[in-house]
């Protein structure tokens, strides 16, 4: 993992931010594509003689849109989707220009692109693209009443602009697996960050609550920079950058690495506390752990790496001191002991997926497996109406009541409201979505608007500034979005206040504060849709999302128990714990507004909801990260409770989804008591060289106790045990 060297903290934190450069790259494209589009266009039509200004602006536009609104699942779906955008915005341009004569059509038209863009989404995201553009054009050509006789210089502008977001977007900035290699690169920059603070956590005998802050979200970013990865990894293929290297291997020793550093986080202060840590030997062989880890090149295959075999030297030195310490205790080990197991166990894994992948690449000539991700998904049989559905009804409501808002608050420009209620019912499926994005939207503009105002009057006059200030704000804000919308939206009203200028020769107070007043209205007019016509409360959706987090857990759980039972690897399933910790992390996304929202959902549950499941996951990720052995012995009565524990989980699990799907309103939950009793008691002793069973279950038993509590809250009764 070596890569940075010795740099400042604050240095370190940026180069592993943005991982693979994500957002750099999405935010240069949109600005390339931007300035391309408008100078081609300024260029041609100076050339001919033409007025330049608005083609310019519509070519901009659509060079913008055809980067930021394709979201295709595929490459090739976004290419399609790319290539029919100039068909939807010469529509929209048409029809815009040749209605604009009237506002009842023009904002007839408008909702009519709206409920479209939301109804045929359950199609797939190329309707609500081709909508966007659509509804874009129309508000622009309308705003600007564009002649038609100069319509054929506005199309070869729509398509000037859709051109170079192509150029960009899938030949010059294609997505290729140099993508997954920067990924990489900022998973270990992220990784040797967060070692470093662990071993100021081994040197220092005390116990700092700013490092151990700062240490938490270090290990929290890496995490996300391990999901980042994993997604990476289904998308490309490897063998360019990489060759001989399968998906499946790198997935394990990134799963493991990340599950590595989450241990040795989590398990370090209470050594300190319990005085584990006060031996040196045991100081000496942690920290030379993470040191030669952190030395490792791993993906360099071409180098002979030597950090590797000193690690293994490393934890088989740290087994043996467990294994004495084991072998001192007459009675049942202290839990420090068990602790260290499990960063053992963990290391193990990272060394030898290493090892495994330094000795793969070394072979070119293997093909790597193929993995076949296409599946006969049946029909969803969904409840009621589809979400889609949903949304295209509150947008004619909500956007019906924009128009009429936005004619009596602006009649000059009345359609600000309407495209603020549009964009903030995008991607926002529950009301404390709405109100959240609302929110933000708000505080955004308002800040935005005093900026704006202050620096276009500032630079009002002077064209080539305003210009180059205009490309600025429109890369910031699209390299922040998925940061902070707040920051998003204030970037973009700068971006307003400057396009103003430049096109009306002057800005004045007033003017933005209409937009601000607009924009307000807008955000209210959503969250009231979003609110009273077929509202989906926070609650629900996460409830929808828990039942499949649940079934991902079921699986996962009797996969592992299957193969402890047979004692066969537990490698295949880094895959699902990938998917369960995304899941998660979209559960956290959905909970925001409830969180940030004071007092509101105080009693709610939500908040101690969350907090369950994100104890779940963990432990099933620990569970995974902390096996070590394969060959165990089971005994007829150790046989008997695994099956039992079996029996138990597909019970506890099935019933509380019943529960959130509201298909039972009561139900008894059942502990694993008396199985785990029956496998400490029959289980071998640490000093008879079997398999360590006890170890291998721990996280078994506190995952039930904490589906044990969600159950408790849900109204649902616990049993000491499940009877045959």
């Amino acid at each position: 993992m070596y890569e940075i060297g010795r740099k400042s903290y604050w240095l370190k934190r940026m180069l592993a931010s943005d991982p693979g450069h994500k957002r750099l790259q999405q935010a240069g494209k949109a600005t390339l594509s931007v300035i391309s589009a408008v100078f081609t266009t300024l260029l041609i039509l100076n050339t001919l003689g033409k007025d330049p200004l608005l083609p310019a602006i519509i070519s901009g536009v659509c060079g913008l849109l055809g980067i930021m609104a394709v979201m295709d699942d595929t490459k090739k779906e976004k290419q399609g989707t790319t290539l029919l955008l100039p068909l939807s915005a010469i529509c929209g341009v048409t029809l815009g220009s040749l209605l604009s004569f009237s506002a009842v059509l023009v904002s007839a038209l408008m909702i009519l692109i709206i409920f479209c863009s939301f109804y045929f989404s359950k199609f797939g995201s190329r309707y609500f693209s081709l909508g966007m553009i659509g509804f874009i054009t129309v508000y622009f050509s309308s705003f600007l009443k564009l002649p038609s006789a100069e319509f054929p210089w506005f199309y070869g502008a729509i398509c000037i602009g859709i051109c170079y977001a192509f150029l960009y977007n899938f030949i010059i900035f294609r997505d290729t697996a140099q993508q997954l290699r920067r990924s990489v690169q900022s998973f270990h920059r992220q990784a040797n960050l967060t070692f470093e603070l662990l071993t100021e956590v081994i040197d220092d005998p005390d116990i700092n609550q700013i490092r151990s802050k700062k240490l938490t979200e270090n290990v929290k970013k890496l995490r996300d920079y391990a999901n980042h990865v994993s997604t990476d990894l289904n998308a490309q293929n490897i063998r360019e950058v990489w060759p001989g290297v399968r998906t499946d291997q790198l997935r394990l020793y990134v799963f493991d690495t990340a599950m590595f550093v989450m241990t040795l986080s989590d398990s370090l202060e209470r050594l300190k506390e319990s005085g584990a840590l006060q031996s040196e030997e045991l100081r000496f062989t942690l920290l030379r752990l993470i040191r030669t880890l952190q030395k490792a090149e791993v993906l360099k295959l071409e180098q002979k790496e030597s950090h590797l075999a000193e690690a293994e030297r490393v934890v088989s030195a740290l087994r043996n001191t467990i294994d004495q310490r084991f072998g001192e205790r007459e009675t049942r080990p202290e839990g420090w002991l068990y602790l260290l197991r499990r960063i053992e166990a963990i290391a193990s894994h990272v060394t030898e997926g290493a090892l495994a992948i330094k000795y793969s690449g070394k072979d070119h000539s293997g093909a790597e497996l193929t993995e076949d991700k296409k599946s006969t998904e049946a029909e969803e049989q969904t409840k009621g109406m589809k979400p889609s559905t949903k949304k295209a009804i509150q947008s004619v409501i909500a956007g019906s009541i924009a128009v009429v808002v936005g004619h009596l608050i602006s009649p000059i420009q009345p359609y600000w409201v309407l495209l603020t209620t549009f964009i903030v019912q995008l991607g926002t499926p529950t009301v404390g979505r709405t109100y959240l994005k609302g929110l933000e939207r708000s505080i955004g503009t308002i800040v935005g608007a005093i900026i704006g105002f202050i620096l276009a009057k500032t630079v009002s006059g002077q064209s080539e500034l305003e210009v180059a200030l205009i490309f600025a704000v429109i890369f910031f804000a699209f390299y922040t979005l998925p940061v902070s919308y707040t920051v998003m939206s204030m970037f973009i009203t700068m971006l307003i206040a400057f396009m103003y200028d430049l096109m009306l020769g002057g800005i004045s107070y007033g003017l933005l504060l209409a937009r601000v007043v607009d924009t307000i209205a807008g955000a209210g007019i959503a969250l009231a849709a979003a609110a009273f016509i077929f509202p989906t409360r926070t609650l629900d959706k996460m409830k929808e999302q828990l039942v499949e987090y649940l079934e991902d857990l079921e699986g996962y759980i009797l996969s592992y128990m299957d193969n402890f039972r047979q004692s066969e690897s537990m490698k295949g399933l880094a895959d699902l714990a990938f998917q369960m910790d995304v899941k998660i992390q979209l559960l956290e996304e959905e909970a925001k507004p409830a969180l940030q929202r004071p007092g509101a959902n105080k009693y709610s549950g939500i908040p101690r909801l969350l907090m369950s499941f994100t104890a779940i996951n963990y432990y099933a990720k620990q569970l995974l990260a902390s096996t070590y052995q394969k060959d165990f012995y089971h005994s007829e009565e150790i046989k008997e409770a695994l099956q039992r524990t079996e029996k138990v989980y597909k019970h506890n699990i099935r019933t509380i989804m019943a529960v959130m799907n509201g298909e039972v309103m009561s139900g008894q939950l059942f502990k694993l008591q008396h199985e785990r009793e029956m496998i400490e008691r029959f289980a071998p002793g640490h000093k008879e060289g079997e398999g360590d069973i006890v170890h291998h279950l721990f996280y078994i038993w506190k995952i039930n106790q904490a589906l044990l509590v969600v159950g408790e809250r849900m109204g649902l009764v616990t049993a000491e045990r499940l009877e045959d």
